[in-house]
């Protein structure tokens, strides 16, 4: 569908598109009253549009090896297609490629892919923020991370995004929350950390111990070094790819983020910083946004105090999917500031800001 795009230059044209429709947003942002009805309108309009292109951008993308771990998939693929299949730790994937293989072309299983990474972001959007949902999609899809998981870390991808599912049925449906939480862990074993964060939230109930967790991971990793790869490594989590990625060597020129980076210590406490500014100094009270909250700083912690791991990014992850929910979710259920619905314009483009950053030094 998107053939006419040199498939070397599918990131530069995700990024470049994303801060187009940021700026876009944010001058609607700048001249529009939330209540009036082209600001209804674009918010209606402007979420389809953008989940639309975002859907068939990633579903419809070559097979091709620029997508690195794409190539992997579609190995994998092709084996159970041949009959030579096994089914691992990951079950839920394994029998859902072994499904797909009986059933569809290589090209039609990348867009089911796309469509479990990218649906539920939608859906929850919509759910959660019937009046906000362009805002809400657009900062989950300007996430970071958000690109590279859907094309490259595709089954930790789809697993997160079926997390997010799960949370939205959180005291409206119990079963359908345990159910997705169940298949979210099937996709992706490494799932297990996040879903034992939000556990540990039912019981340890105050946010303030969870800020003090949140520091002493910090002041633990620049103490104790490296000592923490090794002690999660021989614990395990998840499966054997846990040891691999926490102790495996890896060749420096082709990973810019290995070591302690200060400046992804400082993006992710962006989140908390807000929600702190959000619980302590505006009031703002919500069950689930503290189960979401506190699920992060668990789960970011616990990358902090592996952050020296050369496959670190890969925890990191799995509390940066949640983080533009953190930031946003009580801008768009309460007020918060005053002209708060231009301040969620400047929320924005800070946001994306470095994510394009980020990518621009990488490209």
């Amino acid at each position: 569908m998107y053939d006419f795009i040199p498939v070397k230059s599918y990131y530069d044209v995700f990024y470049y598109f994303i801060l187009f429709v940021c700026i876009i947003a944010f001058f609607h942002t700048q001249v529009l009253q939330p209540d009036e009805q082209k600001a209804k309108s674009f918010n209606s309009i402007g979420s389809w549009g953008l989940f639309i292109l975002i859907l068939t951008f990633i579903g419809f993308r070559p097979v091709s090896g620029v997508f690195i771990d794409m190539m992997t998939y579609a190995h994998i693929f092709k084996r159970y297609t041949y009959g030579a299949y096994v089914i691992d730790s990951d079950y839920g994937f394994s029998y859902f490629i072994l499904f797909c293989t009986k059933t569809m072309t290589l090209e039609s299983f990348f867009f089911i892919c796309a469509i479990i990474y990218v649906v539920p972001l939608f859906v929850v959007s919509k759910k959660w923020f019937p009046n906000y949902h362009f805002y809400a999609f657009l900062l989950l899809v300007a996430s970071m991370s958000f690109f590279a998981y859907g094309v490259n870390g595709i089954r930790n991808g789809m697993a997160t995004s079926l997390f997010i599912m799960a949370l939205s049925y959180y005291k409206r449906n119990t079963m359908l929350m345990i159910l997705f939480f169940i298949v979210s862990f099937s996709f992706h074993t490494s799932m297990l950390l996040p879903l034992t964060a939000f556990a540990l939230s039912y019981f340890v109930t105050d946010t303030k111990k969870y800020y003090f967790f949140w520091i002493l991971s910090i002041i633990l990793s620049i103490s104790m070094g490296g000592i923490w790869e090794n002690i999660f490594a021989s614990i395990g989590f998840g499966d054997d790819r846990f040891a691999t990625y926490l102790t495996a060597d890896v060749d420096a020129r082709r990973f810019a983020s290995i070591g302690f980076r200060y400046d992804f210590l400082a993006y992710s406490a962006v989140p908390i910083i807000l929600s702190f500014h959000y619980k302590f100094k505006k009031g703002y009270e919500s069950m689930i946004y503290d189960r979401i909250l506190h699920t992060y700083m668990i789960t970011n912690g616990f990358w902090i105090m592996i952050i020296r791991a050369n496959y670190s990014n890969r925890f990191a992850y799995l509390s940066w999917f949640l983080m533009a929910l953190v930031i946003i979710y009580p801008v768009l259920h309460k007020k918060i500031w005053d002209n708060q619905y231009k301040k969620l314009g400047y929320l924005l483009i800070f946001y994306y800001a470095f994510t394009f950053l980020i990518y621009l030094k990488d490209a």
